[in-house]
């Protein structure tokens, strides 16, 4: 989109979550983190979604959006890092109920999604922020009017 908000991440993000919580995650303080930074950035995701959906950015033009947008992406992004490494690091194959490992073996693979995704955001947003997220189009006309 225009504003640089993409919402692959929120989706892989909640797929984390789901993994997660869906196993015995309260014995692992590792998980703990994982579950934390995945539902942090669902939340906050989600409230600027809200924001871009009721155009609220619109009345609070003060603030540089395209900025908050890439600084958010860019802390998700190495948050995400965290998480991803600490979820597959702390997967056992040896675990105690087989479903505890496949489900965390997913959730570090969509973590390692989520953390490509917001990565993608981070530079996509970085463009929107310097202005060269324009097309060739708008370009064209910007450059004859």
């Amino acid at each position: 989109p225009e504003h640089g908000l993409h919402f692959t991440p929120q989706v892989l993000g909640l797929l984390v979550w789901a993994l997660i919580a869906d196993t015995t995650y309260h014995l692992h303080a590792a998980y703990g983190w994982v579950m934390f930074v995945s539902i942090f950035f669902w939340i906050v995701t989600v409230l600027f979604f809200v924001t871009y959906l009721l155009q609220l950015q619109l009345k609070f033009y003060v603030i540089p959006w395209p900025l908050v947008l890439m600084i958010f992406n860019a802390v998700a992004t190495v948050l995400y890092i965290t998480a991803f490494v600490t979820c597959a690091a702390a997967v056992q194959p040896t675990s105690w109920r087989q479903w505890d490992y496949n489900r965390r073996a997913a959730a570090s693979f969509f973590a390692c999604l989520a953390m490509i995704a917001y990565g993608a955001s981070t530079f996509f947003s970085f463009r929107a922020w310097k202005g060269l997220g324009s097309n060739a189009a708008t370009s064209q006309v910007t450059d004859h009017a």
